[in-house]
């Protein structure tokens, strides 16, 4: 199948002019974990800002030299430069006349979670994710399994009193989207990359770019976070035992819009099984 087919078509993109912080309104606003960034006359590919390029620009990682390094620390200047600035410049794209699995395999290769489709112009004409790859192989394939056999079990975890500093740059060192908050072997809840972002966009680190000082914001506990139910992704959290079906977790995920269960027992955390687990196993089994 062309990848096309499974595709987001109408795809939003933004210009390399646009500022971090309108970038930033725009993903939150729109729930985008990824926008490909574009030149704003011949709508070229030229980057692509994800979720965790603003984690490590507001400490997480090298990113954040750009406000030290460029704009002498004051991070109220540096979110109102150019996208460009903090973008990923060596994107990992298809082409729209890829098939989808050339798409899977690109995708478990470089360890992206969706990649902007381009025409021979490069010109962006689609988008796809794991979310669309997820949903179309659920659809074709009718092999099943239980979640303990593929779950990652060596979760890296957070405790309740580690900063939003360090969950910012454990992110961005692990590659990890999502980090459990664990107490005494007890889960307490779960940190994304969209809690963070909305920590930043509309949170308590937000009134702080005024002054240009966020410093005090990342130094909290991650708990600001978790107790604050305006910047939670997810009310309850999605959990599942370690004898569920795969079938069920994959429902439980389209028709919730999650990105990841965890696998709980007695209220201990067992395992995580995210969308790029469960693409591979019904991939790998097709």
């Amino acid at each position: 199948m062309n990848i096309m087919e499974i595709a987001t078509a109408d795809v939003q993109t933004l210009p390399q002019t646009s500022t971090i912080m309108n970038a930033l309104k725009f993903i939150l606003k729109n729930n985008f974990r990824r926008v490909p960034i574009t030149d704003a006359g011949t709508k070229k590919l030229k980057g692509i800002v994800t979720a965790t390029d603003f984690i490590n620009f507001f400490g997480g990682g090298d990113k954040h030299g750009i406000v030290r390094n460029r704009h002498n620390g004051n991070l109220s200047v540096a979110v109102n430069a150019e996208i460009k600035e903090i973008m990923e410049r060596n994107v990992i794209a298809l082409s729209a006349k890829d098939s989808v699995e050339t798409a899977v395999e690109l995708m478990f290769e470089k360890r992206v979670g969706g990649c902007p489709i381009v025409n021979e112009e490069e010109v962006v004409v689609g988008i796809v994710t794991e979310r669309d790859i997820l949903e179309y192989l659920a659809s074709e394939k009718k092999i099943d399994g239980i979640a303990e056999d593929i779950m990652t079990k060596k979760v890296v975890t957070l405790r309740p009193k580690d900063t939003i500093e360090t969950a910012m740059k454990t992110m961005i060192s692990k590659r990890f989207r999502r980090l459990p908050v664990i107490e005494d072997g007890v889960l307490l809840g779960l940190i994304t990359a969209r809690e963070i972002l909305n920590y930043f966009g509309k949170g308590e680190a937000f009134k702080m770019l005024e002054s240009g000082d966020i410093s005090e914001a990342i130094k909290k506990p991650v708990t600001v976070i978790l107790g604050n139910s305006d910047l939670l992704m997810y009310k309850e959290i999605p959990m599942f035992p370690k004898d569920a079906l795969i079938s069920q977790i994959v429902s439980e995920l389209i028709e919730k819009g999650h990105g990841e269960v965890l696998i709980v027992e007695n209220g201990k955390l067992e395992g995580i099984l995210t969308e790029r687990d469960l693409v591979k196993f019904l991939y790998q089994h097709s």
